[in-house]
């Protein structure tokens, strides 16, 4: 503790220099030697540094859609254009391969039922899925256009249950075939030698095919998706290469909580732990134009 005195004057308080000075000290005293004081100061600094980070890949990914200056170009050399009109037909299209990630995000709320056992569940792994589909492109104008794109995902999703009780484990596969038919519209920058950066962003509707019957969760056939990411325009000579990366949020809840199929009735604590579930996928797609 640090005594100060002060000097009152029209029932107002001042401090002079010094016993400012000798004031800030002793809170930054406190600040540095307060074990809570000192968590909340490092934590704010590690919140300025994310949302710094955030900052310039917002910032970098602009200027990269920003026109090149005539003539300049980032002091590149100008280089002969392979299929110079091919963005200029009305519709264009291509097939894809790639690969994703599936996750699900749940809302447990901790049910207990009369034996005492509580069940959670996690995602602790990911197992890269296969994709595969055809492109449709139409122009709209020289920077827009809007994409059709059919796609099949071939994944699954591993699931990891714990008892709080005696920390029993049970484990679940969730395989997933989904038809979904994304539709985008694609933002694109001017064109500089054989490469053209874009955005994209979209809804896309999702069925899944192969929805089974299981002890544990049980989720819907249908969701709805929104999508956005980031992708390049290579200009070959004789096709156009786009590597493209793209999330996924289902907007949906796909955890189906009417399971008739259950007899047993231990067995439904897994299903009312749970209030809702949503689907997230992250895309890395390679299309052939």
């Amino acid at each position: 503790m640090h005594k100060v005195t002060t000097k009152r004057a029209n029932n107002q308080i001042y401090l002079s220099f010094s016993e400012q000075k000798q004031l800030a000290q002793s809170e930054s005293h406190d600040l540095l030697f307060f074990p809570q004081n000192k968590w909340r100061f490092f934590s704010f600094i590690k919140l300025m540094r994310t949302i710094h980070c955030y900052i310039i890949g917002c910032l970098w990914a602009f200027m990269m859609l920003l026109p090149s200056p005539s003539g300049v170009a980032y002091a590149q050399k100008r280089k002969v254009m392979n299929r110079p009109y091919v963005d200029q037909r009305l519709f264009h299209y291509g097939f894809l391969v790639g690969m994703h990630l599936q996750d699900i995000e749940l809302e447990q709320n901790g049910f207990i039922n009369e034996a005492g056992d509580q069940w959670f569940a996690e995602t602790p792994n990911y197992e890269p899925g296969f994709s595969v589909g055809i492109l449709g492109e139409f122009y709209l104008t020289k920077n827009l256009s809007l994409r059709i794109i059919p796609t099949m995902h071939f994944g699954t999703k591993n699931l990891t249950f714990r008892n709080e009780k005696n920390s029993d484990k049970q484990f679940q596969t969730i395989k997933s075939t989904y038809v979904t038919i994304p539709v985008d519209i694609k933002f694109a920058a001017e064109r500089f030698n054989n490469y053209r950066p874009y955005m994209m962003a979209g809804i896309t509707p999702a069925l899944d095919l192969t929805v089974k019957k299981q002890k544990q969760y049980l989720l819907r056939q249908t969701d709805l998706y929104l999508e956005a990411g980031i992708g390049c325009d290579f200009y070959l000579p004789f096709f156009k290469f786009i590597p493209e990366v793209k999330f996924m949020y289902g907007l949906s809840n796909v955890f189906n909580k009417n399971r008739p199929d259950i007899r047993d009735e231990a067995d439904l604590i897994f299903t009312q732990s749970v209030n809702s579930a949503k689907s997230k996928m992250i895309v890395f797609t390679f299309y052939f134009e």
